[in-house]
């Protein structure tokens, strides 16, 4: 019987993180932007969910209330399972960042668009040095280097 309870206390326990991790992935970028899209066509197929791209005229309240700071802005901001990523942010980064949820990170990421980040790859191009930048109440600090 012990078996039993503990068997469903742990279900009930995994139930959260399996249904958080078949919402969509929400998408919200400058109207338009083509970048995000190649950004989005990667996480999609590398996170294997629903994406749902959302034209916003005034993301600047989004990152407000998400607290990404404006230094980091960039074209795009997605939100999955409940962490901000800002622009560029290499999805191998991502998945780190939502498999260890690191304590006092809201978010990560990757200001600006530099040449060579994922859905800024320009062909013949040598990539741009860039950081990934975690964020939140405990400040900012760099999650990774390219």
């Amino acid at each position: 019987m012990r078996t039993i309870r503990m068997v469903a206390t742990a279900l009930a326990l995994a139930l959260p993180a399996v249904a958080m991790a078949t919402e969509p992935i929400v998408v919200h970028r400058d109207p338009g932007c083509g970048c995000c899209e190649e950004w989005a066509k990667q996480v999609k197929v590398q996170f294997k969910r629903d994406l749902r791209m959302v034209d916003d005229s005034n993301r600047a309240r989004l990152k407000t209330r998400l607290g990404v700071p404006a230094a980091l802005s960039s074209c795009h901001t997605a939100i999955i399972d409940g962490m901000a990523f800002e622009g560029h942010v290499p999805i191998a980064d991502m998945k780190r960042a939502l498999a260890t949820r690191p304590a006092g990170v809201k978010g990560l990421a990757v200001g600006g668009m530099p040449i060579g980040s994922p859905g800024m790859e320009v062909p013949g191009m040598k990539g741009q040095p860039y950081s990934v930048v975690a964020f939140g109440p405990s400040g900012q600090k760099i999650f990774a280097r390219y």
